[in-house]
Parts: structure tokens; sequence; C-alpha cells
């Protein structure tokens, strides 16, 4: 399943990994993925790739992880092979995906009040919860960003479903946040649903997979307007989410950048 050729800057090549990635984005397999899932499904213990098939312990652990099928620690639910395949085409598509971000309220009056480690401390703890939440609901885990984490849902990790599986991760991450073992710290977040660029930013040994677009800037907005303990979903992403929206609370937000209202409800 491993690229061989290296990447090109020739127009053309880049042309082939923009198909490939959107192909591989909205949840067609490559030959690769259904040779894995043939061979490695024979394969004992779990758990395994959700896409490949390769199992991730067992006798055959180490040897997945020689042949880079280990789990992806952008979603452990995934090997490394089938999903770094973006990074190594260098490949990127515009494709109808979900995204959910959160952040931390006035953490920067908390930090004033712990010490550095302390704070650190605080944020790992947030972090770990989050991202155990993402995982659990097939988000990408893209970046911790300061005191907010992104997750990205797309059509290959959750089907059709990525505004469902971002309103659930969205519901879930606020009560483990304040739930029992959670850091307890005041969070608020925000969902959008709409087409993004998702694929490879950088280049040489600094490429990053990462999502881009309007629909970015606009979940990042509705997360940093989101009171602690509410979670904002656009109406774009709640109806795609199949939300009954006549019994929720709606808002009308003007956000930063954007030239009309933006329609939202609000979830607790």
């Amino acid at each position: 399943m491993d690229s061989q050729a290296p990447h090109s800057n020739d127009p053309r090549h880049q042309a082939s990994d923009d198909r490939f990635a959107r192909m591989l984005l909205k949840g067609e397999m490559h030959a690769g993925m259904r040779f894995g899932r043939r061979v490695f499904r024979h394969l004992p213990a779990d758990p395994r790739c959700k896409l490949c098939a390769a199992p991730f312990r067992g006798a055959f652990g180490p040897l997945m992880r020689a042949i880079r099928h280990g789990p992806w620690p952008n979603n452990p639910k995934y090997c490394e092979s089938c999903l770094s395949e973006l990074v190594r085409h260098h490949g990127g598509a515009e494709i109808d995906c979900s995204l959910l971000f959160a952040d931390v309220r006035e953490s920067t009056q908390l930090a004033e009040t712990l010490r550095p480690a302390e704070f650190r401390e605080l944020m790992s703890r947030f972090f770990s919860v989050a991202t155990r939440v993402l995982v659990e609901h097939d988000a990408i885990v893209d970046k911790y960003v300061g005191d907010e984490v992104i997750g990205i849902f797309v059509p290959l990790l959750t089907g059709e479903r990525h505004a469902e599986r971002a309103v659930a991760a969205g519901k879930g991450l606020l009560a483990a946040v304040v739930g029992e073992g959670g850091p307890g710290l005041p969070v608020g977040a925000g969902v959008h649903t709409g087409v993004a660029y998702v694929g490879t930013v950088g280049d040489g040994e600094m490429v990053d997979l990462t999502a881009m677009g309007d629909p970015v800037n606009v979940t990042a907005r509705l997360a940093s307007a989101a009171g602690a303990g509410e979670l904002l979903v656009s109406l774009d992403a709640a109806r795609a989410a199949g939300l009954d929206t006549t019994a929720l609370e709606h808002r009308s937000l003007e956000l930063k950048g954007k030239s009309s209202a933006t329609e939202v409800v609000v979830l607790h």
C-alpha cells in the first residue's frame, strides 16, 4: 500500500494525487485497502484497522507496525498506511465534511491562577479527554492549538453520517469534560458542515493533514462564541445531522469576517 514514487511538482502528478485524495476521502477504498481486507482479516487479534483490517496486537502486531500498518496517530482505530497515503501523495480535495472545534473559556485568566506546570497538566487532561471522544466518534484529530482541539469528520471514516457524528462528539466531549474524571474545565464547542479542502499542506518533511476553507473559519468562530457547556451547531450541520431544529434554542450570530448572520441551534 505504500507509494513507491517520490512526490513530483508536475501538475499532471498533482492532478492525479488530488483525484486519489478525493476518491479516498469520499470513502472509496483503493486497491491496497481492498487487498489488505482480504488478507489481514484472516490474521488473529483485535483491535484492528477499521479500513484494511490489519491487526494491531497479537503475534502479527510487530510485523504490521514494521510495514507501516501500526495505529495512526491522528486516530488509532485506523492504521498509518491507510491514512498516511494522503500525506505521501501530497494530495487533497474539496469534499463535504463536518468540523468540530472545542476550546477552554477564559484560559488566559485560568493560567494566571496556576503555576505553569499545573496549567500544562490541566490542559493535558483536557486534550486527553477530547482526543478520546473524537477517536470514539471516528474523527481525524487535526491538531491542538493553544487551548483548542480540532476534529475533522470525513466520509472515509464516518460514511455520510459525518454531521451526525460531529454533533454526537461535541455533546460527548462537553459531558466528558465535566464528568467524573474529567478536568472540569469551562469548555465551549462549535460544529459546522460544508465543503472544505481536506488534504496536505506544507512541503518536504513539514507536511500536515488538515482542513482549510470557509467552513473551518465558521466552525472556529462558533466555538469562540459558545458559552461554557454550550455546543453551537450551524443550521447546515443540524439539518445534515437530522436534528429536530424546531425543538431547539436558536441564535443568530454575527461572526467576524462573515457578511451575513449565521443561524445556529444551541445544545447543552
